[in-house]
């Protein structure tokens, strides 16, 4: 059967990256002017276009979000959101789970090398490199300077692909930094599915599918200060492993790597 799907699946990939690309080409004269409505309204507006783009080749290749009950965000708050990260779905996933608010997302600085890609990324994404330290004081001080006017933020707390059979790996402090320092709850969320869609190791994996996705309840930053970042990063890292493990995530099981190779 496996001999059968596979050139199927190949294909399917095939279209994937076609409907992509041509998304993309699609979405780029309005990302280009946008761009010149400011970094507020007109980065908002990007948003909201790559959201349409995103709906529409989700929705053609099979990729089914449902959203699993759970405490939804407050449409009227700033949130710092985090969430696990364990495959490149993980990125079109931020569109359609918190779309209803205005938020920024914390990106890898070399991703902006891809062409025209690049250009769109540059003009949606606050870019961080993680090997200068310079650059990631700039990136946070770019997050605070969002969340203050308004907009909330979106943050991989573990940095890069969870490649380990564990929930989630080790957090960085920066998203609870910025909560501390800026007094906006943590909201974490629960990406279910996306290593079954699309495993980590090959853009080539993309099988169509359900992406299941669940809000956890929000950590309130209140009467913390910056000594209380230890504590409140092991508070969500363990809110969102134990839901994680409740929820029997695939990547949990030692054979999964031999079932997406």
């Amino acid at each position: 059967m496996r001999i059968v799907l596979k050139p199927l699946l190949w294909i399917y990939c095939i279209c994937a990256l076609v409907l992509f690309i041509a998304g993309m080409l699609c979405t780029l004269p309005f990302v280009a002017i946008f761009s010149l409505r400011g970094s507020v309204k007109g980065g908002n507006l990007i948003y909201k276009t790559c959201f349409y783009w995103d709906w529409c080749w989700m929705t053609i290749l099979g990729l089914r979000h449902i959203m699993l009950p759970g405490p939804a965000p407050d449409p009227e708050k700033q949130y710092v959101f985090v969430a696990n990260h364990i495959s490149y779905l993980d990125i079109p996933l931020i569109l359609r789970v918190i779309h209803h608010h205005a938020f920024r997302v914390l990106g890898k600085a070399e991703m902006r090398k891809i062409p025209i890609f690049g250009y769109i990324y540059s003009r949606a994404v606050v870019m961080v490199d993680r090997s200068s330290p310079d650059h990631r004081s700039k990136s946070a001080r770019e997050l605070i300077g969002a969340l203050r006017q308004g907009i909330s933020v979106f943050i991989f707390p573990e940095g890069t692909f969870n490649e380990t059979h564990e929930p989630l790996k080790r957090f960085y402090d920066g998203a609870f930094r910025i909560a501390i320092e800026t007094r906006t709850p943590v909201k974490p969320i629960l990406f279910l599915d996306t290593y079954d869609r699309m495993h980590y190791s090959s853009l080539f994996s993309l099988n169509p599918g359900k992406l299941r996705t669940v809000f956890l309840p929000e950590v309130s930053v209140e009467g913390l200060n910056i000594g209380d970042l230890p504590r409140l990063r092991e508070k969500v890292f363990k809110m969102m492993e134990e839901n994680l493990r409740a929820h029997g995530v695939s990547w949990m099981e030692p054979t999964a790597d031999k079932v997406h190779s």
